[in-house]
């Protein structure tokens, strides 16, 4: 009686359904470590205080670092505005290479100028807004007036880095997405001495962020 034949096992059958998961699992998993960016970036928050020990407001304050200058990029759509015979924001912050643009939303003509070694500029007699903005290209302070309004007066913070704020009412800064290293912490008022610089202090940034207090030689009072 000749031998009978075996049949080769059938190989398992497997899910289609399990075999889509299994190939999109490692595309989802790059995707969602995409979207959640840099673990590491931390938060920094600054409290600007005057000589008395009271907030500053207004206070600008930035971090500085050859990698901070590396990251930073022009700002899109800075104003700074003029109403009521004033300018509406009296400091105002920008990286270098922003151009701004300077409305009018008086009834009267206004005469914009700066001559300040950071920017010079003059926007002579004009109502609405002049079609060319202004191009703040050196960092620094640019201090602001007006030709026919002498009380008007702004200034403009050019920094180099994407890592700057405005201290709000209780001289409160907050900082997000400040990758840890080594920075220059820089604090600026206008209520310095016209020329002044940027205070400077060292400050490294852990994981975990920083909290730092800052005190400059002035009062709360803006000149």
């Amino acid at each position: 009686m000749p031998p009978r034949a075996v049949r080769p096992l059938a190989p398992p059958s497997v899910d289609p359904f399990l075999a889509f998961l299994a190939l999109l699992a490692p595309r989802l998993a790059a995707a969602l470590a995409l979207a959640a960016g840099p673990a590491a970036a931390a938060v920094v928050d600054v409290q600007a205080l005057g000589s008395d020990g009271k907030p500053l407001p207004e206070a600008v304050v930035f971090l500085e670092s050859a990698a901070a200058r590396a990251a930073v990029r022009p700002l899109q759509g800075v104003e700074v505005e003029q109403a009521q015979r004033r300018f509406t924001h009296r400091v105002t912050v920008v990286t270098v290479g922003s151009e701004v643009t300077f409305p009018n939303r008086d009834k009267v003509r206004h005469h914009v100028y700066s001559f300040s070694p950071t920017k010079t500029f003059e926007l002579k007699l004009y109502s609405g807004t002049p079609s060319n903005p202004v191009l703040f290209d050196r960092s620094g302070i640019a201090v602001l007036g007006c030709n026919i309004h002498d009380s008007m007066i702004a200034w403009i913070a050019v920094v180099e880095t994407p890592y700057h704020g405005l201290a709000d009412a209780g001289g409160a800064v907050h900082l997000e997405g400040v990758p840890p290293g080594s920075y220059r912490l820089r604090t600026w008022h206008p209520g310095l001495p016209p020329g002044a610089a940027a205070a400077d202090e060292p400050l490294v940034v852990g994981a975990g962020g920083a909290s730092v207090r800052v005190q400059l030689p002035l009062t709360a009072a803006l000149p």
